[in-house]
């Protein structure tokens, strides 16, 4: 167990953040800074057009899309993760995940690009596709796609049973320290819930991640932003701190001012990476379910999935530990997972901490639901619907298996497994990267203005 640590804890350091960091800026130089130069119009193809009629065949709609690649991407990571990145980075990892963030869109964008454009249909007529389609159909060597393919879905669909595992015991453990309710309890009422949304199909998932993900994301940011409100004086110093100590971090961090910046800049694109997802290749198999008349106009909505998770969540959260002055306390290294409930609490009382609590179980119980569905998805392309079926099965039995407790080594076979997901999906986007350069300029030429 040890040895798995300490290589997960290396791979997941600079190998890792290396590797999404270079295919984050080669696709940014090769689109040409899409992201850049058309974010303004992005953003009124999605949000400035939330409640338009999609035009085109899909099987949900593209605000459902977006809700479901959110149910995974908005987590706990996104409460407790960013105060743990501020006190192992300092202040100035905040600036790094806002960069990491920005070239990160090019990866998120190119993969669902690639996700819709070589999606198929289902037994059940139900639009499927993410990596192990593109990847299957995009190669021009058919064998190595599917080798690439068979890998990939091979990974996700194991790697999911750590993962409900571990969300598991982080509702169970939140609703036990909140509630004082049996962990196993809360084990078998997430499970029930979780099976009753998973089996209805992705229509079911789609509708209920509609309606939960405003929900979660709305009461959590409100009272993050009164905290902000009501230590606006320290608005001005805060954003300078950050900017400072992204480029002049303490000492402390490392043996030498090379050593301090390289341990900043790890953290902040470590939390913006982990939180996003971009080049996982899961937000594509939500994604290619979506109506759209053309791959780009849907990964537009892709790449809000940065926005509303990195850019305004974990800054929500960044802003709120550093302006209400928690991470100075001198238990903050020990304690940084709970800073945020700390400014909550601090400012709400129980009221405060109850909604941390409240937040938590939201954003994990939704996770659980779509990676339910991601990894079904990736057993269903394996071996047909029945294997689909059969690890929902497992999964929900996960869910209660974990709910009574985890081990350290699930923690770590958790991002192993991630690992070994993520490096076959950014090899296959590098390689197509020629299509979505294609499919793009085919986008702006022929169907910009179609529905402005």
């Amino acid at each position: 167990m040890t040895a798995i640590k300490a290589f997960t804890e290396w791979l997941w350091g600079f190998p890792i953040v290396g590797l999404l960091l270079i295919s984050s800026l080669f696709l940014t130089i090769y689109l040409k800074g899409v992201q850049f130069r058309h974010f303004g119009y992005m953003m009124k193809q999605t949000f400035g057009s939330i409640n338009k009629t999609p035009r085109g065949e899909g099987t949900i709609t593209p605000r459902q899309a977006l809700t479901s690649a959110l149910s995974s991407t908005v987590g706990a990571a996104n409460i407790v993760g960013v105060p743990t990145a501020i006190m192992m980075g300092g202040p100035g990892a905040v600036f790094w995940m806002i960069v990491i963030a920005f070239l990160g869109m090019a990866l998120k964008f190119s993969e669902n690009v690639l996700g819709i454009h070589y999606r198929e249909k289902n037994a059940k007529g139900e639009f499927v596709g993410g990596p192990t389609y593109y990847m299957k159909n995009g190669f021009k060597n058919k064998k190595l796609g599917m080798i690439f393919a068979s890998v990939f879905a091979c990974a996700l669909a194991l790697e999911i049973i750590p993962s409900v595992m571990v969300q598991g015991h982080s509702v169970a453990s939140t609703v036990h320290d909140t509630f004082n309710v049996h962990g196993l309890i809360t084990g078998f009422v997430i499970a029930a819930l979780a099976a009753l949304v998973v089996f209805g199909g992705v229509k079911r998932i789609a509708t209920f991640t509609e309606f939960l993900v405003p929900i979660m994301v709305g009461l959590y940011l409100l009272l993050g932003f009164i905290i902000i409100v009501l230590n606006i004086q320290h608005f001005p110093s805060v954003v300078g701190l950050i900017i400072e100590k992204a480029f002049k971090p303490d000492a402390a961090l490392g043996g030498s001012f090379g050593a301090a910046l390289a341990t900043t800049i790890r953290w902040g694109f470590a939390r913006g990476i982990y939180s996003n997802e971009a080049g996982l290749g899961t937000s594509p198999i939500a994604h290619a379910a979506a109506k759209t008349d053309h791959p780009v106009r849907q990964a537009f909505w892709a790449v809000s999935e940065i926005i509303v998770d990195t850019l305004i969540i974990c800054s929500t959260t960044a802003f709120v530990v550093l302006m209400s002055g928690v991470y100075t306390a001198s238990d903050a290294n020990t304690k940084s997972a709970a800073l945020t409930s700390r400014a909550y609490e601090d400012t709400f009382g129980l009221f405060g901490s109850a909604t941390i609590s409240i937040s938590m179980v939201f954003f994990v119980f939704s996770t659980i639901i779509v990676v339910m569905y991601y990894g079904s998805r990736m057993a269903e392309f394996l071996f047909g619907m029945w294997a689909g079926t059969l690890m929902k099965i497992i999964y929900t039995v996960s869910i209660i298996i974990g709910s009574i407790g985890v081990n350290e080594i699930h923690w770590n076979l958790l991002d192993l497994s991630l690992a070994i997901v993520l490096i076959p999906n950014i090899i296959a986007v590098i390689i197509l990267a020629p299509q979505v350069k294609k499919l793009t300029h085919d986008f702006f030429t022929n169907y910009k203005g179609k529905r402005d």
